[in-house]
């Protein structure tokens, strides 16, 4: 049997969807013999984009006219493209002044340049067609492996539902925010982590993007009896998903 030919690639994004996979040591050598990495910059070369892939994981969101034309290229040649990661799902911290132009964060912090291609920075789905996302910052590894599982059997992965709460209830811990007023978004976040930071006694920022089904207008009414305003909580929750603001 063939075995599946499969692309990794990065946009704008710090790597860390990637590394999360080659972090994986022991099952890396068993990966090997079942997946062909046909196109991955980060581990291997040469780089050089073949015709057809099975499968392309895409970490990161869009911010330039270049990456925007590779993430189509890409497109075109797989028979799937899926989102790996928040930025790639949701748009990420590189979203964080998306409300601000171009331009103006490019003088501040650079001083007077040249106009550039860089555009607003945007999920993978602005652009193209996405088969299935993979949500997390980074994915855990566990998920990594059942992602590339799915695609050996032919499946595509199944989307969690669950928040960081049930995570937390799982692991027996206090409640954050009712039982020691901390400003934690398990309650609107996507679970699968194992409510790590909970578990640690920090708060969760909310990395993993919106848990689908959440209410979000009865967790702003608990977090403003808990002294949090909705300003502060809404400034929270864009960090990793600007679409928040919609809910």
């Amino acid at each position: 049997m063939n075995r599946p030919r499969l692309a990794i690639v990065g946009l704008t994004a710090c790597s860390g969807c990637q590394l999360s996979l080659l972090n994986c040591e022991a099952e890396l050598p068993l990966l090997l013999g079942q997946v062909q990495f046909e196109l991955f910059p980060l581990a291997c070369s040469p780089v050089q984009m073949a015709e057809q892939y099975d499968a392309t994981l895409v970490e990161g969101c869009c911010t330039t006219a270049h990456e925007a034309e590779l993430l189509q290229e890409l497109r075109s040649r797989s028979r799937l493209l899926i989102a790996l990661g928040t930025c790639a799902v949701w748009g990420g911290v590189a979203t964080l002044r998306s409300d601000t132009p171009r331009e103006q964060l490019r003088e501040q912090v650079y001083g007077p340049q040249p106009p550039s291609d860089d555009g607003l920075p945007q999920p993978l789905s602005a652009y193209v067609a996405v088969d299935a996302c993979l949500t997390g910052c980074p994915p855990e590894k566990h998920e990594l492996l059942a992602l590339l599982a799915d695609l050996l059997r032919g499946n595509l992965p199944v989307r969690g539902v669950a928040p960081v709460c049930s995570d937390c209830r799982m692991r027996e811990n206090l409640c954050l925010l009712q039982e020691r007023d901390q400003l934690c978004l398990g309650p609107l976040t996507l679970g699968g982590c194992g409510a790590r930071c909970p578990s640690m006694g920090v708060a969760c920022e909310g990395c993993r993007g919106p848990a689908p089904e959440t209410n979000l207008a009865e967790a702003m009414a608990v977090y403003q009896q808990k002294g949090f305003d909705e300003q502060t909580v809404t400034a929270r929750l864009h960090r990793f998903c600007p679409e928040w603001r919609h809910g």
